[in-house]
């Protein structure tokens, strides 16, 4: 036998030991999928009514998870006992990422994310519900910037949700129209909870404790969505948000007084009511212009003043007892008192007075200062008088969403 026909011969019986290896293996083992296989692969094929479960345990993800999918719910069996593990995250730039109407997510916990934990993106019909966004090595600058983050979306509900650890903000709803977010707890964030460049918002029944400020109401320039009113924040705890900072530099919440329970900056109709602040040691509420930041403004159609804030029926116990700012430390020192529990900058727009920024009915012995920033805080206004009127009451936001 020649070399050419060795050679041939050799390819076919090879082709044959192959061919009978193969059919006796009638069944062969593939490698069964992990946990984020399955998981991935449910959400990419998902239709909607779906409801994805997650069960009890701590799973381990190592990649962002998307959906785009309208009517799906993600749930699991608790929020302490689903947990969707991104400690050792390789890829991506959130734990869940959501562009998708009729949403649900119940249930679960979303933990160690590099960037946000949860962001909704231009969706319709969200129910956030006993959901826990957490960094659990404590509040540092390196953690994801968001826990709970819808973004353009408009009818959002968060109900009992819990956040820990964000460096930006622990439940935040930006851009965004016709939303709820109650009986939830923000603890160890920049921010506890932030309403920004958002319309028709209840925030009520929540805790704000241990973070930097407990709840921001804001409105900020060069967005695509302005105008950032008709927010109702009411029988909330606001408690002790004395945490340090930590947020990165050039963030705007970076510029927010370790020591603040609600700060509203640029925000217009907002009602505070029957909420108890206690123990914020800058200022229980601060109200501000954008100006307040010296930063330039470059939108020509941003309006950087608030009005129509409405205060009444309040409680205030302690705070302004060692205040992280330096106007406001050199007000405490010219003193020698702890900060009034209204503090408010005093700039206004042109034309506009006193009464028409800010208007609250607490009680008597509810102390107030002016700060006169636009004139270099030279002359701070203790009198209270100009701000003793009344503003019409907000409306009761309402959804029709289904019960989860």
């Amino acid at each position: 036998m020649n070399t050419k026909n060795r050679i041939v011969y050799f390819i076919g019986l090879t082709s044959i030991c192959l061919l009978i290896v193969s059919c006796g293996q009638e069944n062969p083992v593939m490698p069964e999928l992990s946990f984020e296989e399955k998981l991935q692969q449910r959400l990419i094929q998902a239709q909607p009514g779906d409801v994805i479960n997650i069960p009890a345990g701590t799973h381990e993800i190592t990649r962002s998870l998307s959906l785009n999918i309208s009517g799906v719910t993600l749930a699991g069996t608790g929020i302490d006992e689903s947990i969707l593990s991104f400690k050792n995250q390789v890829q991506g730039a959130e734990g869940l990422l959501v562009s998708a109407n009729d949403f649900v997510i119940r249930d679960l916990a979303i933990e160690d994310t590099i960037g946000d934990a949860l962001k909704i993106n231009q969706s319709n019909n969200v129910q956030i519900l006993r959901v826990r966004t957490e960094w659990t090595n404590g509040p540092l600058s390196t953690n994801g910037a968001y826990g709970i983050y819808p973004v353009q979306s408009s009818n959002v509900l968060i109900d009992e949700a819990v956040a820990i650890g964000a460096s930006d903000a622990g439940i935040y709803v930006g851009q965004s129209s016709r939303i709820i977010v109650r009986n939830s707890r923000a603890e160890y964030n920049v921010a506890g909870i932030e309403i920004e460049n958002s319309t028709f918002a209840d925030v009520h029944d929540n805790v704000a404790t241990n973070n930097t400020g407990g709840i921001l109401v804001f409105d900020l320039p060069n967005l695509p969505v302005q105008g950032g009113r008709n927010t109702r924040i009411y029988n909330n705890q606001i408690f002790a948000n004395n945490t340090d900072n930590f947020a990165p530099e050039g963030n705007i919440v970076a510029s927010v007084p370790a020591g603040t329970g609600l700060m509203i900056m640029a925000n217009d109709n907002i009602e505070v009511f029957e909420n108890n602040f206690e123990d914020n040691n800058s200022a229980n509420v601060l109200i501000v212009s954008y100006l307040i930041n010296e930063i330039p403004i470059t939108d020509p159609n941003y309006d950087p003043f608030p009005e129509a804030i409405y205060l009444h029926n309040n409680q205030y116990t302690g705070g302004g007892e060692s205040p992280d700012s330096e106007p406001l430390a050199l007000l405490q020192a010219a003193t020698g008192q702890a900060l009034p529990d209204i503090i408010w900058d005093g700039m206004l727009a042109e034309g506009k007075t006193a009464a028409d920024a800010l208007c609250f009915s607490e009680a008597a012995d509810t102390s107030f200062v002016s700060l006169d920033a636009s004139n270099g805080f030279a002359k701070p206004v203790f009198d209270a008088a100009a701000h003793d009127c009344v503003l019409p009451r907000l409306t009761e936001i309402s959804m029709s969403l289904s019960s989860q």
